[in-house]
């Protein structure tokens, strides 16, 4: 029996000849499973992950039903992060390229509202935004759903944890009855089964290819390495590693500039790919990458979220998440389509837990990989060398320059093996065929249950001397964080007078400055102010960012560090070894354990 075609799919016509044009063929899985059930107007549960189609899944059975000469919002989808709000607008702008009359418009946080003001003004068929902003204008009566007969939750386990679950539901509760319903999700939490079981009682439910099932044809490894050795390992590996498309995943959108930037230097065909880019400048980017005109990518995980180039062989996380799930994705930016992909972890010594808990989580263990060698290298710059001069040997004008070297031979009385060796010499002057470097300390991995016994008794009694509370005992605000993370308490004008509350804050400081929710320590509410405590080593620029732009509940942030004492903020170049440390300031705290 053959697959289905997308026209056998039913979708409308105008949909159907983009499609074409877009170049799809066969619908995956998820897209095969999930239209025939939207078209039909009946609710969805989706449980998929990043990476398997579920935009065009719901995007183009949705199109397919809607009335253009309605101008008011008949779609809402709702995404955890403005990034993805772009990219799923920009997709349905794809697919309704011949629907005449139709608009969509993202609506996010950290933007003008009035332009979006504008928009809903001229009139929208579908609306793609985030939760927070979303029900801004909702309250705001800007945006009316009373004629919606279609809303899509993406991604809704990572709003979730991102702490927007209370505005989704609220806004669930704004659709009509008669509201058709999706929502998508890599897992399904008990928050997450209980919005489907109060709104989508009646949803057909489509699941396709568990997690571990991506990471299976990965062949993952990790290499133990020190923050500030991390350039140096990455150099050794791309120069003895056979790879063709690469992605480099950082934190931060400044150190995917920065590490792009070192990459060149070093002679490698690199380029940024972050949220701050313009998206004709991301897609000019995606498009290099596909035709071979650059070979890596360092990427956020936001703006790689949906990238599916088959040329990418090998990823690479610079930088380890702190949370599992953005790592199954990372890695599943490669192996696709059935075929071998190569995935290698960065982890410094203090990240060993992080390690485990991935393996964990993906029930894998990833095995450890050995720093490539001064020899490697060499070896693999030799053979470089090598097929250059072959390859140069084709040269039709080679006759001139062999009479000038018998020449400079016969005058001066050397041989041509000499003067070889002394054009050899010259030309690997800038990139040595035979290196001196230096072994770098990257450790190993502790498995002795004696060292582990002692670390325990060891962070226990750091624990006990610093006073920390049970964990019962914490604030409300408080988020759970991950072992061995320094952390810094900063100050935000905003608090419980303009009616923030944490899941405010944290939804802003995770889209802002690409922190992890799980990162993000104690929150303190005020009256008139707020602290929260973030990880040390903010990148100034992310910095002052969160303190000139960044706005909660429509207050400026204000952000500044709690105290008198400067924060210890990073150069764009976040693997850096912090300097020698004095006596710790009395504002900075160790994440709970």
């Amino acid at each position: 029996m053959s697959s289905p075609d997308f026209e056998s799919l039913g979708i409308a016509s105008p949909v159907l000849k983009a499609v074409q044009q877009l170049g799809y063929e066969q619908p995956s899985p998820i897209q095969e499973q999930s239209i025939p059930i939207l078209l039909a107007g009946e609710n969805l549960l989706g449980v998929a992950q990043t990476g398997t189609g579920k935009t065009a899944a719901f995007a183009l059975p949705l199109l397919s039903r809607i009335d253009s000469k309605q101008k008011t919002p008949q779609i809402l989808v709702l995404t955890p992060t403005r990034e993805l709000a772009i990219q799923v607008a920009e997709a349905c702008q794809s697919y309704a390229r011949h629907m005449k009359g139709f608009h969509v418009l993202p609506i996010y946080g950290g933007t003008d509202m009035r332009g979006q003001l504008r928009g809903l003004q001229r009139g929208a068929q579908v609306i793609v935004g985030t939760p927070g902003r979303i029900l801004d204008h909702i309250r705001r009566r800007s945006l009316k759903l009373n004629e919606l007969n279609g809303l899509v939750l993406d991604e809704a386990d990572e709003m979730l944890r991102m702490g927007f679950i209370d505005d989704v539901e609220t806004i669930l509760a704004e659709t009509p009855d008669t509201c058709q319903r999706a929502l998508f999700s890599a897992t399904m939490p008990p928050p997450i089964r209980r919005v489907v079981k109060k709104y989508l009682g009646d949803a057909q439910e489509v699941s396709i290819a568990a997690k571990t099932k991506t990471v299976e044809r990965i062949s993952q490894r990790y290499l133990m390495v020190k923050g500030h050795q991390k350039m140096e390992a990455l150099t050794r590996i791309l120069e003895v590693e056979e790879f063709d498309g690469m992605i480099i995943f950082v934190r931060t959108k400044s150190a995917t500039v920065e590490v792009a930037e070192k990459l060149e230097a070093r002679g490698f065909s690199a380029a940024a790919l972050n949220g701050d880019l313009s998206q004709s400048l991301r897609e000019r980017t995606v498009n290099r990458l596909k035709k071979g005109q650059v070979d890596i990518v360092v990427a956020t995980d936001v703006a790689a979220r949906g990238l599916d180039v088959e040329r990418i062989s090998h990823v690479v996380n610079y930088d380890i998440p702190y949370d599992n799930e953005a790592y199954v994705h990372r890695i599943g930016r490669t192996g696709r389509a059935g075929r071998e992909g190569q995935a290698i972890l960065f982890v410094a010594p203090k990240e060993r837990r992080l390690l485990r808990s991935i393996e964990q989580s993906t029930r894998q263990a990833i095995a450890a990989m050995e720093l490539p060698t001064g020899e490697q290298v060499s070896d693999q710059r030799v053979q470089q060398f090598q097929e250059k001069i072959i390859q140069s040997l084709e040269a039709k004008d080679r006759e001139k320059f062999k009479a000038l070297l018998e020449k400079l031979a016969e005058d001066n009385d050397i041989s041509m093996l000499d003067i070889a060796a002394s054009l050899a010499s010259q030309l690997q002057e800038e990139r040595p065929l035979f290196p001196n470097l230096a072994p770098l300390d990257s450790g190993k991995r502790d498995t002795g249950k004696r060292d582990s016994d002692k670390r325990g008794r060891r962070e226990r009694g750091e624990r006990s001397s610093r006073g920390e509370r049970p964990r019962k005992e914490r604030q409300r605000g408080e988020r759970k964080q991950h072992d061995d993370i320094d952390m810094v308490t900063y100050r935000m004008e905003v608090g419980k007078d303009h009616g923030v509350m944490p899941k405010d804050i944290v939804g802003a400081i995770a889209n802002e400055a690409g922190i992890e929710s799980q990162n993000i320590g104690r929150i303190k509410l005020n009256d008139d102010h707020s602290t929260v405590d973030l990880p040390e080593g903010m990148p100034k620029e992310i910095f002052q960012h969160l303190k000139n732009k960044v706005r909660v509940c429509q207050q400026p942030m204000k952000l500044s560090l709690l105290g008198a004492n400067k924060p210890r903020m990073r150069s764009l170049d976040s693997s850096a070894k912090p300097k020698g440390r004095s006596k710790k300031p009395a504002h900075k705290k160790r994440a709970p354990k």
